[in-house]
């Protein structure tokens, strides 16, 4: 469990209160509404640098619209989902979305350039409000010159900067004490998981957990139903789905999840060719169905490359939550790049295998760095292997085809998984869910009304300005 990861988390609870004091010593008493009120508009500067963070950064921004009593106008950088909500990118998101350590060296020039226009684009917008989504690399570097342009130049009107996924620093050796460092830059942090919380304030460093995104789905997919916690699900449809592709009903369908960066898309979608080429022998029928992240890099190049595919393969666009789970109820297994899909997974009772690779030094940092043995997040929460994981050099065709058919041939390891479901997905919620409406706090007891982004943007628009 992840109780057992932190082993400190009250460990500084009086410094981190300290620190706190030091920063709300001279509270006003408005809140961003207040004095968004005052201009006649909120101004709400938002980035997410890729495909997950504009999913975040979307719904973020239809629920500020819902709540707000003032028209808002937004500004920054996002990808297709953002922009139906009302943002114009500065530049596409791709521009900034590269993961790793050694893999980013050979962009650092353009992130640098780009780093630079997006701050002098929030200078220029004067913003209420500054979200940034993920991506702690750049984020937490714009929020770092803001923060300090800001006090060079003696403005009185600093904004709220929020940042939404709070970085995972509780897993690395020394990674919380970074985590001090952020108060100096950061106002509020939005938790996805239920240890962050607490580490963070007792690091100084204010945070509210509101919920993982992915419960997002489970509203939108069971709109009008009553659901608790231990009851998220979302079931597909499989024969839809079997009767538009053409697909037998004897079928055995491997659902793969190559990821939804372009450079990790690269690497592991012919890992994956090749397992199920490996497989194919095994099988009488035997169906790929490959999701599409909403990013057109991924889109054209998966497209192009599934021309060589050694079986017979569909494809399914990105951005269509109901699409994607039709054809993971049609599944038999499914074989994903670690990320949030691990869980989406788990919504669906979709037993699956866990995947990645990257460059052999960020392999290698890793190693040396992680406190926690496991990489996909159902393992994390449960602290136990209850997905197979194919990690760096073990993460091989062979490995992984030898994971897919013992998956497939032992119920025993499917229903692991899938018993092991409710406790992930219920530790996904917040125990206590409050909705600020004005000054005043409103506690939500019905699920049916709650949702992630709901809860951020409450939390958003009444935060009492330092």
């Amino acid at each position: 469990m992840l109780s057992k990861i932190i082993k400190n988390v009250n460990a500084g609870a009086d410094m981190g209160f300290l620190r706190q004091l030091r920063r709300y010593i001279s509270v006003s008493s408005k809140t961003v509404m207040d004095i968004a009120g005052k201009d006649g508009e909120l101004r709400v500067f938002v980035v997410a640098g890729e495909v997950s963070g504009d999913t975040i950064g979307s719904r973020l921004m239809a629920s500020l619209k819902k709540l707000s009593p003032t028209p808002i106008r937004f500004a920054g950088v996002g990808g297709f989902l953002m922009s139906k909500e009302g943002l114009k990118s500065l530049f596409p998101m791709e521009d900034i979305a590269v993961m790793g350590i050694w893999e980013l060296l050979p962009h650092l020039t353009r992130i640098r350039a780009k780093l630079k226009e997006t701050t002098e684009a929030a200078l220029l917008f004067r913003p209420h409000v500054v979200v940034t989504v993920d991506s702690k690399g750049f984020s937490f570097r714009l929020l770092k010159q803001l923060r300090a342009r800001y006090s060079q130049q003696r403005w009185d009107d600093c904004p709220v900067h929020f940042h939404y996924v709070a970085p995972s620093f509780w897993a690395w050796k020394g990674g919380e004490a970074r985590l001090k460092d952020l108060a100096n830059f950061v106002d509020h942090v939005f938790c996805i998981l239920p240890n962050e919380e607490a580490v963070c304030k007792s690091n100084g460093l204010a945070a509210t957990f509101v919920g993982h995104p992915i419960l997002e789905d489970v509203l939108e997919l069971n709109s009008g139903k009553q659901i608790s916690p231990h009851e998220c699900k979302i079931e597909g449809n499989r024969e839809d789905f079997q009767s538009k592709h053409g697909v037998p009903s004897g079928a055995t369908v491997v659902s793969l999840l190559p990821g939804s960066r372009l450079q990790e898309v690269t690497k592991m979608l012919s890992i994956f060719a090749n397992t199920m080429e490996q497989l194919q022998d095994s099988f009488n029928e035997l169906f790929a169905v490959i999701h599409l992240a909403p990013n057109q890099l991924v889109e054209d190049y998966i497209k192009a490359f599934v021309h060589k595919w050694p079986v017979p393969a569909i494809v399914v666009p990105g951005g269509h939550p109901r699409m994607k789970y039709d054809a993971f109820n049609a599944s038999t297994v499914a074989l994903c790049t670690s990320g949030t899909v691990a869980v989406e997974l788990q919504l669906a009772r979709l037993p699956c295998v866990v995947a990645y690779r990257a460059h052999l030094l960020t392999e290698s940092f890793i190693q040396y760095k992680a406190k926690i043995p496991y990489i996909s997040l159902p393992n994390i929460l449960m602290d136990s292997a209850i997905i197979p994981e194919a990690l760096f050099h073990a993460c091989t065709p062979t490995n992984l085809a030898s994971l897919l058919k013992e998956l497939m041939h032992n119920k025993e390891l499917q229903e692991k998984q899938i018993v092991a479901a409710e406790k992930v997905i219920s530790l996904l919620f917040p125990s206590e869910r409050i909705i600020y409406n004005s000054a005043e706090q409103v506690k939500e007891r019905s699920f049916s009304s709650f949702s992630p982004s709901i809860m951020a943007a409450s939390t958003i628009l009444w935060h009492v300005k330092p």
